[in-house]
């Protein structure tokens, strides 16, 4: 059983950064790929981007690519998303997820352990 929990979330103004953390305890790390979504207001939980086992490949939703980045470091079991030039539309409860799936990674169903979420408030 794997355990995660998310950090980071705040308020911010729109074109700042946010960086989100989410430890991994419980089992090996490197068995899953790592994935973020999100959930806003009204809305479906919805794919944002997810980290292969190495870390080797990375792969973002279209709506944040090119201003989001997902990393992952093996020795501290923790996997992160950079957020910059946020915008208000990214405002969401942000969850991390891991997955023992061989592929699918943008489906939520492929995710076997998900963390509690951060909110994460953007303003105009």
């Amino acid at each position: 059983q794997v355990q995660l929990v998310e950090f980071g979330g705040g308020l911010v103004q729109a074109g700042e950064s946010l960086r989100l953390s989410c430890a991994a305890s419980g089992g090996t790390f490197s068995r899953y790929v790592m994935g973020w979504f999100r959930q806003a207001p009204g809305k479906e939980r919805e794919f944002v981007a997810f980290i292969t086992w190495s870390g080797d490949i990375a792969y973002y939703s279209d709506s944040v690519k090119g201003r989001f980045t997902i990393t992952r470091d093996t020795a501290r079991n923790t996997v992160y998303l950079q957020m910059n030039s946020l915008k208000p539309e990214d405002t969401a409860v942000y969850y991390c997820a891991a997955s023992v799936a061989i592929s699918g990674f943008t489906r939520r169903d492929k995710y076997d352990y998900w963390g509690q979420g951060t909110q994460v408030t953007v303003s105009s």
